[in-house]
């Protein structure tokens, strides 16, 4: 059974898993899909991430039992099955200031990290904690680096780093503390968008070297 819980006072927290899996996340976006199509009055957009679902609404226009006994009637509908989202390609310069850290670490070398990380399908899992950050995994278990023990004070847009097993895409400036291992000049925030970040949770990220 699902935990729901109150995340202050106008949202509920839908704990679907609690591990980073990508059937768990399928679950995730087909209760997004299903309360989208049945959306009450005063439901914000839902916000998806690894094995959670965060329901914001509006106290004034919808009791949180009532959101919940929703959920409830959706719950043993959903399948746990990967999500089917887009495929993007997404087009990367291998020159990171990190990028002999990871293929030291990894006893690969440059040209071998650079064909593992290119070399396989990544899926998104979640959108934060920066506008547009994808979360994506997994690497390969030989690319798994720790992050670094200070993190940069700022990280330019379309770096791309790995964090543990993960990778991530910084879509805007920021501070950061993955290890950097290349660059993209894809735009993918854009506030004046709908949605504004251009990767969503369920899509599937393939890196393509360029020179």
């Amino acid at each position: 059974m699902w935990r729901i819980a109150p995340a202050g006072e106008s949202a509920l927290l839908v704990d679907l898993g609690e591990s980073i899996d990508e059937r768990i996340l399928g679950q995730v976006l087909a209760l997004d899909a299903a309360l989208s199509r049945n959306r009450p009055p005063g439901l914000r957009r839902p916000i998806p991430a690894y094995a959670s679902l965060l329901c914001p609404f509006d106290p004034l226009l919808l009791e949180p039992a009532r959101l919940e006994a929703l959920i409830r009637e959706i719950e043993p509908t959903v399948v746990a099955q990967p999500p089917d989202g887009r495929r993007v390609v997404v087009p990367v310069r291998y020159d990171g200031p990190d990028l002999a850290r990871v293929a030291e670490r990894s006893g690969l070398g440059v040209s071998r990290v650079i064909e593992a990380h290119a070399g396989r399908d990544y899926l998104v899992y979640a959108i934060g904690f920066a506008p547009g950050f994808a979360y994506c995994g997994e690497v390969a278990p030989s690319l798994a680096t720790p992050r670094l023990p200070p993190p940069r004070a700022s990280v330019p847009a379309g770096s791309i780093g790995i964090a543990g097993r993960q990778t991530g895409i910084y879509a805007v400036e920021s501070p950061g503390g993955w290890n950097l291992v290349g660059r993209t000049e894809l735009t993918l925030f854009d506030p004046v968008e709908d949605p504004p970040a251009r990767l969503q949770p369920g899509d599937r990220v393939r890196f393509e070297p360029v020179p």
